[in-house]
């Protein structure tokens, strides 16, 4: 199978890394120095507990000229999807699909809208995992990935891209209410690690706090009211299971992937999680007060760090 991978991260790189190890035809698709190390050196995975690897795999800047892909894994940041849509464009064919793993609720609309519909599949992972450096991904935890299964106007072969995946090593499932199951993700991480982000704090000091432990709560809350304004039937015990989840599951120090962007001075998807929330709550008329505060708390940072004269 021809598979390109837009974005070659910490998601991207990991999966990409599988599927090269496994004798997939892959090429990442990455930028900067990133690319260079991958180029020089070849990938790096480092994996706790199971053991890492390291191997040459393509990469380049521009896949205009690698021909038509039967399978695109999607993995740039909500912030950066029309441009890397635009890029992909020339190696979509007829018949190419393309799993889309972003943050955000609305990321298949908004590839649709340039690629046209029946391309697209959204997909879910908790999977998390950093760059150690350059051209070497550190995983921390693994995640399944759950691709979105149902009405499928080109008639792509999931079972057959399930198999490629699996032969992988890559932990896949089909979910059959994938828009819930994703809405579901949106509204643990703008409720809980955007909490994080905005006190700086990891999981363990920050629900120590009453209050701010009942920020979270009112942020699941109104997250839950936000998706059920949208048709999302999200279960009556969402938030409780949510709140003893990271009460008792989530080691203390757990601190999300946007905390490192934000302290390093990098672009944070802030407009795709609590923007976003804010946005669709004044459509639906949902009152989102925690979901304001956090977005305007995070906002100044959304391009970087804002420089203070």
């Amino acid at each position: 199978m021809r598979i390109a991978i837009m974005g070659a991260g910490c998601l991207g790189g990991y999966y990409g890394g599988l599927l090269a190890r496994a004798g997939e035809d892959v090429t990442l698709i990455a930028r900067g120095v990133h690319l260079e190390a991958i180029g020089a050196n070849g990938l790096t995975i480092e994996r706790p507990g199971s053991g890492g690897f390291n191997i040459p795999v393509q990469a380049t800047s521009d896949p205009a000229g690698e021909g038509y892909m039967d399978f695109i894994l999607f993995c740039v940041k909500a912030y950066d999807t029309e441009p890397a849509v635009e890029l992909i464009r020339p190696i979509v064919g007829p018949d190419t699909l393309v799993a889309t793993i972003q943050n955000g609720v609305d990321s298949r609309e908004r590839i649709e809208r340039i690629l046209g519909v029946g391309h697209v599949i959204p997909c879910v992972t908790f999977l998390q995992s950093v760059i150690h450096d350059p051209g070497v991904i550190h995983v921390r935890n693994n995640g399944i990935l759950s691709i979105g299964e149902g009405k499928d106007p080109l008639n792509h072969d999931l079972q057959q891209v399930l198999g490629v995946l699996e032969g992988a090593g890559i932990d896949v499932e089909l979910h059959s209410d994938i828009q819930r199951h994703l809405w579901e993700k949106v509204v643990a991480l703008c409720g809980i690690g955007c909490v994080e982000v905005l006190t700086r704090l990891p999981v363990g000091p920050m629900m120590a706090c009453p209050e701010t432990r009942e920020m979270n709560r009112r942020a699941l809350q109104e997250g839950v009211a936000v998706a059920r304004a949208a048709g999302i039937l999200i279960a009556d015990d969402f938030v409780k299971r949510i709140m003893d989840f990271v009460a008792n599951e989530i080691p203390p120090t757990h601190r999300p992937s946007m905390y490192f962007d934000l302290i390093a001075g990098r672009r944070i998807e802030i407009e795709a999680l609590n923007g976003e929330m804010v946005r669709r709550g004044r459509r639906y008329g949902v009152a989102t007060p925690t979901h304001f505060v956090i977005y305007a708390g995070l906002k100044p940072y959304l391009d970087g760090a804002p420089e203070i004269s």
